[in-house]
Order: C-alpha cells, then sequence, then structure tokens
C-alpha cells in the first residue's frame, strides 16, 4: 500500500468536507436524536459521512469503512484496512456553538493506525499524522510530548464523572481532580486527544468512547510519543466502546497507579 498516496487523498477529502459545514453555517439545520436526548445527529453528520464513504469506494474498493452515522460496513475486526470516520465529533458543539467539533478519520491496517487525521474546521487547523514520520499542524511538525507531573497538569476530563453517576464511583476521581493544576473540557473527544498530542493539556480520560472518536486521535498522540489506553492500562480494540485514557509519557503510568489501578473499570 501506497500510504503516502492514501494520506495525501485523506487530507483532500477532509478539506473539501470541512468546505461543506463551513458553508452549513447559515441554513436551518435537521436534527435527530440516536439513543437519547442528548445523542444528536444532523443531516450534515450523514451528509460528511456519505461523501467520505463515496470518495473510498471510488478510490480504495478493498477497503473497509467503518462509520459513526451507519453508513458504512459492520466491522467485527481490523483486518485489512479500515477507514474510522467520524464526520463530526462533538455535535452538540456543532448545533448549539458552531465550533469546538472536528472531522476525525483513522486508517488502520491489521489493527495498527497508519494515518490519523483531525480537522478543527472553525479554526482551520488541520493535524495529521502517517506513522514514523512525525505529526503536524497544517505544515508545522509537532514536538515530541515532555513528561509532566500531577500537580503542573491540566487533566481533561468532563465534570460528569465528579458526580454521582452511573458508570463509576465518582469518589475515584476526586483525588485526581484535587491534586492536578486545573480541568478542562471540550465536549469532542478528537479535539481533545489533539490537545493532548499538542501540550495544551497533558491527559484526557473518559469513561465510554467509541471507535471513530479515538482513533485518528491516538496516532496523533503516539506518535509523539504519548501513551493511550483504556482505563484498565489496557490497549484499545478499536473495534468497541471502550473507556479511554491519553496521556505525556511518565504522566501516564503516575495516574495509572497512583489514581486509576484503585477502581474498578
Amino acid at each position: 500500500m501506497n500510504w503516502e498516496e492514501v494520506y495525501t487523498s485523506a487530507k483532500q477529502w477532509v478539506i473539501e468536507a470541512g468546505e461543506i459545514i463551513r458553508a452549513s453555517f447559515k441554513r436551518t439545520l435537521t436534527i435527530r436524536t440516536k439513543s437519547n436526548p442528548n445523542d444528536l445527529v444532523t443531516d450534515i453528520d450523514q451528509q460528511i459521512e456519505q461523501f467520505f464513504i463515496s470518495k473510498i469506494r471510488e478510490r480504495y474498493p478493498e477497503h473497509k469503512i467503518m462509520g459513526e452515522e451507519g453508513f458504512a460496513d459492520r466491522i467485527e475486526q481490523l483486518d485489512g484496512i479500515v477507514w474510522l470516520i467520524d464526520p463530526i465529533d462533538g455535535t452538540m458543539n456543532f448545533i448549539h456553538q458552531q465550533r469546538n467539533f472536528a472531522i476525525s478519520i483513522g486508517i488502520y491496517e491489521h489493527g495498527i493506525g497508519k494515518v490519523g487525521i483531525i480537522y478543527d474546521v472553525v479554526h482551520d487547523e488541520l493535524y495529521h499524522a502517517v506513522r514514523g514520520n512525525g505529526a503536524y499542524l497544517n505544515d508545522q511538525p509537532l514536538q515530541p510530548l515532555k513528561e509532566r507531573a500531577v500537580k503542573e497538569s491540566i487533566i481533561a476530563l468532563n465534570a460528569t464523572w465528579v458526580m454521582e453517576n452511573h458508570r463509576i464511583n465518582h469518589q475515584l476521581l476526586i483525588p485526581l481532580v484535587r491534586d492536578a493544576r486545573g480541568t478542562r473540557s471540550y465536549g469532542s473527544a478528537a479535539l481533545e486527544l489533539v490537545y493532548v498530542a499538542t501540550g495544551r493539556v497533558d491527559a484526557y480520560l473518559s469513561m465510554r468512547l467509541s471507535p471513530w472518536d479515538v482513533a485518528a486521535g491516538a496516532v496523533l498522540v503516539e506518535e509523539l510519543g504519548g501513551v493511550v489506553t483504556n482505563l484498565k492500562g489496557e490497549k484499545l480494540d478499536f473495534v468497541s466502546r471502550n473507556s479511554l485514557f491519553a496521556a505525556k509519557p511518565g504522566l501516564h503510568q503516575v495516574i495509572l497507579e497512583k489514581y486509576l489501578k484503585k477502581g474498578n473499570w
């Protein structure tokens, strides 16, 4: 496989999709709910996923596609080459704010992330990487991640997980929040992983994300020396929903051993 050619095609399609999304800002969106009243999907989400599927099917008919909106293949294992697509990661932000959302595409070969592309459409920031060749913001190389102590760290963490909830014992994460320098929540897993990759935050934790939420960001973070696992410290499988823990090197191990190993994830 000519990965440079795949990489170039994917970046071009992402830029084109971003133009479609920006053009939609003046339109009235058709908004529907999926699993619950806060799990939203718009006609633009669906249009963008179908745009990518059409491009991939035409250029790479032998490749498989996993997408959020249900138009792609049913994937049970990552054999061969698989594109994991989130046409708009952060749909609620897209609807309410018209910012803080991104297009996310990860391309995997036999379960190994080869290409990661995340496009912050509003800010025209394209984050991209091919495994082994560094990661970039537009044309500028991103620097390798450096270690950081917990007390100096900004942790990306939804406030839901330090309130009483049905997924975890919220008391388990309170010590981490207390010990860290600060916390942030952006409402887009793709952007929060980008912020780990760029050092804007030092770690990101979430209790339940789908493969298309994290596939591209995992490539970017790992390319810069960061660590991406579930909350048990195990490798992600990218075919089912997982908890997620991405962090700078060193910091990942400290948080895992001092805070997360106490929980039943």
